[in-house]
């Protein structure tokens, strides 16, 4: 038994010595992460030469191409409406795979409405927020003046994997009238090189 006046012993227990665990992070501090990098990557391509291709997410992007969309969903848009994507076989559907806290979306989201403007007989532009909250979305959407239909994906991974794999956002999938792939495009692009796959299609 120890006295009451002793030192008591500086030696750890094995539960002092033990590994604390390591942190996880959350769905929404992985998505920052890697929209951080992406923005990084995005800025030295542009810099460079902006239509030069990004070989890493080409490799990936370039494996939906001439496959039939996955548009057998149903998603609310941020007003609580029900959209299904199928709906809008027989038009161009650039979906955008975005989120209001990524630098880099909203550097594309005024080049997105105004190819809704510009093309709004023959396309539909369709914001699938990845992890926002309609509460969240709607003042973002006024504040930005968004033209197009802002979906609601929190919730719908299920939707962004039938549509994957994503390294980050943003991603816009561009989608003929027959309802097949026609471009995956990872990171920001500019409004020229959208419009020049839209004229493709047209």
């Amino acid at each position: 038994m120890q006295d009451e006046n002793s030192t008591p012993s500086s030696t750890p227990g094995p539960e002092a010595t033990a590994p604390l665990p390591e942190p996880r992070l959350s769905r929404r501090a992985a998505w920052i992460a890697m929209g951080s990098v992406a923005l990084a990557l995005g800025l030295l391509w542009a810099a460079s030469d902006l239509t030069a291709p990004h070989e890493e997410d080409e490799a990936t992007d370039a494996d939906m191409v001439g496959k039939p969309a996955p548009l057998n969903y149903t998603v609310k848009n941020m007003n609580g409406e029900s959209v299904h994507l199928a709906s809008y076989k027989g038009k161009i559907i650039l979906l955008n795979f975005w989120a209001t806290w990524c630098p880099p979306c909203k550097v594309e989201i005024p080049d997105l409405i105004a190819l809704q403007n510009e093309y709004k007989d023959d396309i539909v532009v369709l914001g699938f927020s990845v992890d926002d909250t309609a509460d969240q979305l709607k003042p973002f959407a006024d504040e930005y003046q968004m033209n197009y239909q802002v979906l609601v994906g929190l919730g719908h991974e299920n939707i962004q994997e039938a549509y994957g794999p994503m390294w980050g956002i943003p991603v816009t999938i561009i989608i003929d009238r027959d309802g097949t792939v026609a471009k995956k495009q990872s990171g920001i692009r500019s409004k020229e090189q959208i419009e020049r796959e839209i004229k493709a299609l047209l």
